[in-house]
């Protein structure tokens, strides 16, 4: 257990959250290694032909990532996050090795399956983790982060491997950059980041729905199937990483067979994941503000075009296009997906949820490898990526039919009828100022906009806008009074102070007059002391 307080919120937890954000960049610099020039080891080395027969180390990574995923989702919650990290960084020290020296083929898709559980357990444990120390506020901008550090490492790795190979060749020059990826990931792992099971214990427990007992088996239904929000995620998970499997396996073949240089090869290697990685900055916060599903459904009907655009193109500028489209509409849905994780799941079998959608998703990496390299083998590498096209747009369609926005954010309509259901007395300044005097605990909060909390505010009052409050309720005490500010009083503060008797506080009133009839309250009595005083 962290011998820390825990407190929950983005800004609260920055140190910890950048130092994840880095650990997840080297997570994602692991897959990066892989991502230019395995395949061209396969044909040039191995003298492999069967398309399906080079895909293989795809599908023994995506088949090991995936079970991994759950098994990480389950050990978080029983035994925290932080031993099941550390164990991911174990786990990934033969793969550099391995991939350097490797005698045969088989040996490459042995590295994998220690890839890929590295992979499930320490970047299922970085999302876990910054899901825990963010708590419901701003949950897609955190998962926007966590994605970005990942893919941008994964393109940064992909664009340095292929550079190696050009210069140096296939091996083992290019893998020597695995090694500096697992001993400082695992050493900042160890060192410096900090348990966050504690964190997600305290917002189970100011959870406004009390926690239900769940067994793993209705966690993996919900999240698998009965769940129509929850089971909509996993499948367009799947989805995603089915045609980024595709990508990741043909791509570089069909580059080739179109006559680019292992040079050119790596920049188109880079820039899909570069500009999914740098989307992400943008996408998950626009999730927590236009919502969820819309978000999933059009990145993946983003992703189809920008695959489609490469089945039909001929050349680098075609590819590249098509790889920026794919690239973005794979921003749009991955840090949303998991956001809307966060939005559905109860905080005490989250970690669980996160791990069967990882597994389903994960998943998709073998479905897409098996799928791309037998349409390949028999029909050719355009009517491979054209099948995974037409998949990913289906994708976006299920998406739309059945699942329903999970980002709920109490329009002005709703707050207004609370408001009117709920009967309100303010509460005076003079009265107020009483009950402090007495050393009562009464909790101010203005409910205003930061920026004119910034121009004046109640002395010890804590800004949270009206409009992100439903979103924030785990930030405040459950066993103080309330009384809410806005500026005159009335309106913002009324409805901020139904809202918190609707969810289950038994006092909380709004501030007769608002900010100004205290701050002018205080402004009087300084100049009757002055008075008194001359």
């Amino acid at each position: 257990m962290s011998k820390h307080t825990p407190v929950l919120g983005l800004q609260e937890n920055r140190r910890q959250f950048a130092l994840l954000v880095l650990v997840n960049a080297f997570v994602g610099a692991m897959v990066g290694l892989e991502r230019t020039i395995l395949p061209s080891i396969a044909e040039e080395e191995f003298q492999l032909a069967a398309k399906s027969a080079i895909l293989s180390f795809i599908i023994v990574f995506g088949i090991s990532k995936a079970l991994t995923n759950y098994l990480a989702g389950r050990f978080s919650d029983r035994l925290g996050r932080k031993p099941v990290l550390l164990f991911g960084w174990l786990t990934a020290i033969p793969v550099p090795f391995l991939l350097m020296w490797a005698p045969s083929w088989e040996w490459i898709t042995f590295a994998n399956v220690f890839l890929g559980i590295s992979q499930g357990l320490t970047w299922s444990t970085t999302v876990i983790m910054k899901i825990d120390l963010v708590g419901p506020q701003r949950r897609g901008l955190a998962m926007g982060l966590n994605e970005f550090a990942g893919y941008f490492a994964v393109a940064v790795s992909a664009l340095a491997t292929g550079y190696i190979a050009s210069t140096w060749g296939l091996r083992p020059e290019p893998f020597y950059l695995g090694i500096i990826f697992v001993v400082l990931g695992g050493l900042l792992s160890w060192l410096a980041v900090r348990e966050t099971h504690e964190h997600a214990k305290l917002e189970a427990r100011n959870h406004k729905a009390p926690p239900v007992a769940v067994s793993q088996r209705e966690v993996f239904l919900r999240t698998s199937l009965t769940d129509r929000n929850l089971s909509s995620v996993s499948q367009a998970g799947m989805v995603n990483n089915l045609n980024d499997g595709m990508a990741w396996g043909l791509f570089p073949m069909l580059y080739a067979a179109g006559g680019l240089s292992i040079e050119r090869i790596g920049i188109l290697a880079a820039l899909y994941p570069a500009v999914w990685g740098i989307g992400q900055l943008f996408t998950g916060a626009l999730s927590d503000k236009v919502g969820r599903k819309w978000m999933i459904v059009f990145g993946m009907w983003l992703q189809a075009a920008g695959i489609v655009l490469i089945a039909l193109g001929t050349g680098f500028g075609w590819y590249a296009a098509g790889s920026v489209l794919l690239g973005l509409g794979t921003a749009m849905v991955y840090p949303t997906l998991l956001a809307a994780i966060g939005d559905v799941a109860h905080p005490s079998w989250r970690a669980s949820s996160v791990g069967v959608y990882r597994l389903w998703r994960d998943l998709g990496y073998a479905f897409g490898a098996i799928i791309a390299g037998v349409t390949a083998d028999l029909f050719g590498l355009n009517e491979a990526v054209w099948v995974v096209g037409g998949l990913t747009f289906a994708s976006g369609l299920l998406a739309a039919v059945r699942m329903r926005e999970t980002l709920h954010k109490p329009s002005e309509a709703e707050l207004s009828r609370v408001a009117a259901a709920v009967e309100l007395d303010c509460v005076t300044v003079a009265a107020l100022r009483a009950r402090l005097a007495r050393g009562e605990d009464v909790y101010l909060l203005d409910v205003r906009s930061p920026e004119e909390h910034g121009e004046g505010h109640a002395e010890g009052a804590v800004n949270i806008p009206v409009d992100e409050l439903e979103a924030r309720l785990t930030e405040l005490p459950r066993n103080r009074s309330i009384v809410t500010l806005c500026g005159k009083g009335g309106g913002r503060s009324d409805r901020a102070a139904a809202l918190l008797i609707e969810a289950g506080w038994k006092e909380a009133r709004p501030l007769c007059g608002g900010t100004q009839a205290w701050l002018a309250a205080i402004k009087g009595a300084r100049h009757e002391d002055t008075v008194h005083t001359e």
